[in-house]
């Protein structure tokens, strides 16, 4: 009798363990649902080339990856090639229930606002552009700063005082960068001229090798600032080849054209996006400020480290105090 009693009472603390077993599990596993819960979802629409533009996607992605790392959020994308529309990509990811989406560029704004009327309960942040909608925010920055301070390196740089800008897709927010670059070029060597190409096209390299081609052989320029993305690429490689100097944009291509990229004009994309999701989640889903804009104070914009060339302390001087006097307010870039 004693061994069978022995025994129920082993069967009996075995179902107890097995039971409280299950229960840490089910907690254990609830906590995680629940973890998983609370984590805020982000959805974006990349801009027309997408991932591997080395320079606007690219950046983008890097924030939300960096959010992810750091605020523990979770993320989707999605890219025109898997979509054929804007439309149909923030309609998945409204559908994914995503807490945040963001749409990059402003060539996507006309389908951001078509789907965020319809959807007024979701919060949209479109960057490059702003809206009037009220469940729409923006990230805007001051690119005309950091082509105005890209000009002054380019009119410092110049041998033959001829230097080019190549444009992708004409637009306003184009002509910032434009207009910034000359107006640079002129505070740091008046006598130089600058002649503005727009491509057409954001993501054909070849393209812009050829225009870059022509700069080079047929205009003298022997400093080409690009704002072209995958077009621009192909600038950078060719000024490379063709034994002239280059100023990227968005990131630091330095590595695309390692003999040519004097520097680049940083847009801090990346540190912007990152930001905006990280004051998203610190204000309960919501944005304190409509609109977020990023210059050279906010250090949303800047130069690459100066390479290639070799400036005199003066010149160093000089580009120290012209960014202190656009931070400060001093200088007024004139825009369109």
């Amino acid at each position: 009798m004693l061994k069978r009693k022995k025994f129920k009472s082993l069967v009996g603390i075995s179902a107890l363990i097995a039971l409280l077993s299950l229960t840490a599990c089910a907690t254990r596993e609830e906590a995680t649902m629940a973890s998983a819960q609370e984590r805020p979802e982000i959805g974006v629409v990349l801009s027309d080339v997408g991932l591997g533009d080395q320079s606007y996607s690219d950046a983008a992605f890097r924030g939300l990856a960096k959010a992810r790392d750091e605020e523990g959020i979770l993320f989707d994308y999605r890219e025109i090639a898997q979509t054929d529309t804007y439309d149909e990509a923030f309609k998945q990811l409204v559908e994914g229930d995503n807490d945040l989406i963001i749409g990059l560029g402003y060539m996507v704004k006309d389908s951001l606002e078509k789907i965020a009327k319809e959807n007024p309960d979701q919060q949209f942040l479109i960057v490059d552009d702003s809206s009037e909608l009220p469940n729409v925010a923006s990230i805007t920055f001051k690119e005309e700063e950091g082509s105005y301070m890209a000009g002054v390196v380019a009119g410092l740089s110049t041998k033959s005082g001829h230097v080019g800008f190549l444009g992708g897709v004409e637009s306003d927010l184009l002509k910032k960068f434009q207009f910034g670059y000359e107006q640079g070029v002129k505070a740091a060597n008046p006598q130089a001229d600058v002649k503005s190409v727009y491509a057409g096209d954001f993501g054909d390299s070849d393209l812009g090798t050829s225009i870059a081609t022509s700069m080079i052989q047929d205009d003298d320029i022997d400093v080409i600032y690009t704002a072209a993305g995958l077009t621009g690429v192909g600038a950078l490689q060719e000024a490379q080849k063709q034994g002239t100097y280059a100023i990227g944009v968005d990131a630091d291509q330095f590595f695309i054209a390692e003999k040519a990229v004097v520097t680049s004009m940083i847009k801090n994309v990346d540190n912007a996006i990152f930001s905006a999701v990280r004051t998203f989640n610190e204000n309960g889903g919501k944005f304190p400020q409509k609109d977020m804009v990023f210059g050279l104070k906010e250090e949303g914009v800047g130069l690459a480290p100066i390479r290639v060339v070799e400036l005199t302390p003066e010149q160093q001087s000089l580009i120290d105090k012209l960014t202190q006097d656009l931070i400060s307010g001093n200088i007024t870039i004139q825009l369109p």
